[in-house]
């Protein structure tokens, strides 16, 4: 995946519902979700994982498959197939030295090199949860009753924007025009997919950009261990316009084959908020 920090998109924008809505079930609910939430932010830089990226642009779609592992503390993503085929021989033992040059460079790092390595890699993941602080305060969740999926069955919690929200920056802009659906496991108080999608445009940016409707995204993750869940699938549309001309574009990406990393540094960055 481009980042873990897919892990609890929009999550932990629920822990406002409990304020907004006032009804003990619904705190329960988001209670013991950001908690678990949470505790699998911290886990995942702990794992490593094979993920498979569709992309599709200007009609053309490519498949780039990889294995992504931490190496002293940060993530790294070696090439292994293309179009869902095996690289070839030579193109293989390029990315498989690309590996162990990259592995040596970082073993042999000064301290300083280190330091501002994992400090972009840190600084990359409290981004996100300030993206998702700031989803806490843009929508109103609802909970909208029981339903299954992916085998699981699950509270459902809709999400409107907040009508009182102002954007802390412009890239927050298009909450404004999002809404969406979470499920929610009953048993384990994990999140089980997310869905959101544009209603209206937005604009945003330096450029004279809109965010059109149509634009969605779509977020699965599963258990993995002593209630540690990870994302499984991630999908997203974009449909938008930048001064007068449309550009569309979609990604597909699936995650699987997770395992525990033994990586100290990893571990001590995944502590860090």
């Amino acid at each position: 995946m481009h980042n873990l920090e897919h892990i609890g998109l929009a999550v932990l924008a629920i822990a406002s519902a409990g304020r907004v809505m006032g009804a003990s079930t619904v705190q329960e609910i988001v209670q013991r979700l950001v908690q678990n939430t949470n505790a699998d932010w911290t886990a995942a830089p702990q794992y490593a994982f094979t993920e498979r990226d569709v992309i599709t642009k200007h009609g053309k779609q490519t498949t780039k498959t990889y294995q992504v592992t931490m190496i002293e503390g940060s993530p790294y993503n070696k090439l292994i197939a293309i179009n869902d085929e095996p690289l070839p021989v030579g193109q293989a033992e390029e990315e498989a030295a690309k590996l162990r040059r990259e592995t040596d460079r970082r073993r042999k790092e000064t301290v300083s090199e280190s330091q501002k390595r994992l400090t972009k890699y840190q600084a990359e993941r409290r981004q996100d949860h300030a993206l998702m602080s700031e989803m806490m305060k843009a929508f109103d969740f609802t909970l909208r009753g029981q339903e299954t999926v992916n085998g699981r069955r699950c509270f459902v919690l809709a999400a409107t924007p907040r009508a009182s929200y102002q954007p802390k920056n412009r890239n927050t802009k298009v909450l404004k025009g999002m809404r969406g659906k979470m499920w929610v496991d009953v048993e384990q108080y994990q999140w089980v997919k997310v869905h959101a999608e544009v209603f209206q445009p937005v604009a945003f940016g330096l450029f004279v950009a809109h965010v059109q409707p149509g634009t969605e995204f779509t977020l699965e993750q599963t258990p993995i261990q002593n209630n540690i869940w990870l994302p499984s699938h991630f999908s997203t549309r974009v449909k938008a316009t930048v001064l007068l001309f449309s550009t569309a574009s979609a990604d597909d990406e699936t995650y699987t084959n997770y395992r525990r990393v033994d990586n100290q540094k990893s571990a001590k960055v995944s502590q860090k908020p």
